[in-house]
């Protein structure tokens, strides 16, 4: 599952993909459309700006705009930004570094569960969330 922060990120990029382009929007704007804490969610937006997900101005016509086309955007590019998938550092059946050239015997297992858990993500747009997958504007 996603942290709360990822979740807010997510929510965020769907207000601003709903949102017509015309003007950005502010963080404050887009907090309380999500019913999200405005400082901690001006600091997640500043963060999917630098990832190029958002663009930022500054100013009294500042705000946030989406950098990406929601039909292209998949929740597993939104969620990367704070949940990175995890690597298995440690084995899973003994106390040793495990990784691909040195194996245990559960790895390659678990790592396909771990690829299969962010399946649904990474074939998920943001476009289809909203139920606008395939709509032209």
């Amino acid at each position: 599952m996603p942290s709360s922060t990822a979740e807010y990120a997510l929510r965020a990029v769907l207000v601003l993909a709903r949102h017509d382009g015309g003007r950005a929007l502010r963080a404050e704007e887009i907090a309380d459309a999500i019913a999200a804490p405005r400082n901690y969610l001006s600091k997640t937006l500043h963060a999917l700006a630098r990832e190029g997900i958002l663009t930022s101005a500054r100013g009294p016509r500042g705000g946030f705009l989406l950098a990406c086309d929601p039909e292209e955007l998949t929740v597993a590019r939104v969620i990367d930004c704070f949940d990175g998938p995890p690597p298995l550092r440690r084995c899973l059946i003994g106390g040793t570094a495990c990784d691909p050239a040195n194996p245990c015997q559960s790895h390659h297992r678990w790592s396909a569960i771990i690829a299969a858990r962010r399946t649904p993500f990474a074939q998920t747009t943001v476009a289809s969330l909203l139920g606008t997958q395939g709509e032209n504007p």
